[in-house]
């Protein structure tokens, strides 16, 4: 099998996702200047530097009705924020945190989570995730997109506390 057309493979899932594994999942607490908290899994996440350890992921589809992600908008607003590390057990909880809702729900109470206090950062990291990093916001790079309502990004950012249950 060969395309060359991402849209155009025929198959039910996207081989291009599919191909690329395992990839981790970047569990990401933020909150607004508000307090507001928002929490939501990204699937393009990694480990980019060590010295000092950075992390990228990337909040790439848009809101459901348009705009940016809550996640994208509440990091640039504080530049904070955590990702959780999700283990098998909390996969249900994870699912229901990726729900398309207003920026006013709380996706930890809607996902039945506990919001733990982070020690470096003012963002919540999860309290039954077994581990997060604490990061502060280094910066965001705008990709090309192929469709007019997606908005590609990288986020980068600094660990600068890592929390191990």
């Amino acid at each position: 099998m060969f395309y060359d057309d991402p849209r155009n493979h025929g198959l039910k899932f996207s081989p291009f996702k599919a191909l690329v594994a395992p990839r981790p999942i970047a569990w990401v607490s933020s909150q607004d200047p508000d307090g507001n908290l928002n929490l939501a899994p990204y699937s393009f996440f990694n480990a980019v530097a060590d010295s000092p350890p950075m992390i990228m992921f990337a909040p790439n589809n848009p809101r459901m009705g348009g705009g940016r992600k809550d996640t994208l908008t509440n990091i640039e607003a504080t530049n904070q924020f955590v990702v959780n590390l999700c283990q098998a057990d909390l996969m249900h909880q994870m699912n229901t945190s990726s729900a398309h809702v207003d920026p006013n729900v709380d996706e930890f109470e809607l996902a039945g989570l506990t919001p733990a206090p982070s020690t470096n950062v003012k963002p919540p990291r999860i309290k039954e995730a077994l581990a997060a990093l604490e990061c502060e916001f280094m910066f965001r790079t705008r990709l090309p997109s192929s469709h007019p309502k997606v908005e590609n990004n990288v986020v980068f950012g600094k660990v600068v506390g890592v929390y191990i249950d």
